[in-house]
């Protein structure tokens, strides 16, 4: 548990999700998957459909911080619709332009070079199977999104207008994922 002000307050996680953001728009605003539903990520966890609904109906998308990197000293911009559908979590944000980081970010984001989401939360509901070693995620309370550097997953990029980098080249990070991929199951391992 964490202590906050002389309290106990819950454990939160933080998930990276494939994300499929659209097009980053002149004003900011984005869209994309910040988490895929039945889909078992590089920490063994899979998010069911619906996992979200209680926290959505609860917060709505205003209660749900768009952070950078998870900090909570970096809040970037404001959610405008989050949304569960049959892939998964759906969210549509705007960067604010009166932030610097906000400005540096969607700079960032554009060229290509700052392309994922991530998800902060608290478990409500879950289980792990034993056999496998997934953690099978029924209900999420969810407390952030951040737009990240390195997601969890592999394909987990923004997908931008701009063209990516060819394979191989300097600004190709797939070696990365590959060796965040094979540091993740090595932790696992232990």
């Amino acid at each position: 548990m964490l202590q906050r002000f002389g309290e106990l307050a819950p454990e939160r996680e933080v998930k990276f999700a494939p994300v499929d953001l659209k097009s980053v728009e002149a004003d900011g605003t984005f869209s994309g998957y910040a988490s895929l539903f039945n889909e078992v990520d590089l920490g063994h966890d899979l998010v069911m459909p619906g996992a979200f609904r209680e926290s959505l109906a609860t917060r709505g998308a205003r209660g749900v911080k768009l952070l950078f990197q998870h900090d909570p000293n970096e809040p970037i911009g404001v959610w405008l619709e989050l949304n569960e559908d049959a892939r998964g979590l759906h969210a549509r944000g705007r960067l604010m332009p009166e932030v610097t980081r906000a400005r540096e970010v969607l700079s960032l984001m554009r060229a290509g070079a700052l392309d994922g989401l991530s998800i902060g939360f608290r478990t409500v509901q879950g289980r792990t199977d034993r056999a496998s070693g997934v953690r099978r995620l029924d209900k999420i309370d969810l407390w952030e999104i951040s737009v990240v550097t390195f997601p969890m997953l592999p394909e987990a990029r923004v997908s931008t207008v701009k063209r990516r980098a060819a394979p191989g080249s300097v600004g190709d990070l797939s070696h990365l994922a590959r060796s965040f991929r094979r540091g993740a199951q090595a932790m696992r391992a232990r």
